[in-house]
């Protein structure tokens, strides 16, 4: 069987596919484009129809957008900016390729895989979810050197690894459901 987990926001889609059959695995990310949603979804779209495509999709897991406020981050305009997004996604995969979604909500999916997020760790919350995934499987992620400032010339993991992260939890708990 092959899935697709997906981590969706306006800014980065994270993207796991997995042919279970062949033991396969592909990460994607997509940066939707576009002055307002609309336009974005038109990109994505696109994406997700060369996505099918070159897979052969069968089952689709989608993490479930917020559901409350989070402090410093979640505002009511950016909520609802993100389950519109969430939703209209979930339409075309439903409406294009007929397939119906299957929604998770994170932390059920983390507790689902046995993902333990330690709220006094150093690391954040992402960086933990990364080193469980890093601990599951062996994957090469993409890395930038940064250019400016003081971390100038480090080598950092680009910002979208950890919703391609997101998104392999997310697939990861569609299965084990």
């Amino acid at each position: 069987m092959i899935i697709c987990g997906l981590d969706i926001s306006t800014s980065c889609i994270g993207v796991f596919v997995s042919d279970t059959a062949e033991e396969k695995r592909y990460f994607y990310h997509f940066k939707p484009k576009g002055k307002d949603w609309l336009e974005k979804a038109s990109g994505v779209k696109i994406f997700l129809c060369e996505l099918f495509e070159n897979h052969k999709i069968e089952k689709v897991y989608i993490e479930e957008n917020l559901q409350a406020f989070r402090r410093g981050l979640s505002s009511a305009k950016t909520l609802m900016s993100l389950a519109r997004f969430n939703g209209v996604v979930s339409f075309m995969i439903k409406d294009i390729f007929d397939i119906t979604p299957e929604f998770f909500n994170v932390n059920a999916a983390r507790k689902s895989l046995g993902i333990k997020i330690d709220r006094k760790s150093d690391l954040s919350t992402k960086e933990q979810v990364l080193s469980w995934v890093n601990n599951e499987i062996s994957h090469d992620w993409p890395t930038r050197v940064m250019k400016s400032g003081p971390r100038k010339g480090l080598v950092v993991l680009e910002d979208f690894v950890y919703d391609m992260a997101d998104a392999y939890v997310i697939a990861r708990a569609g299965l084990v459901q």
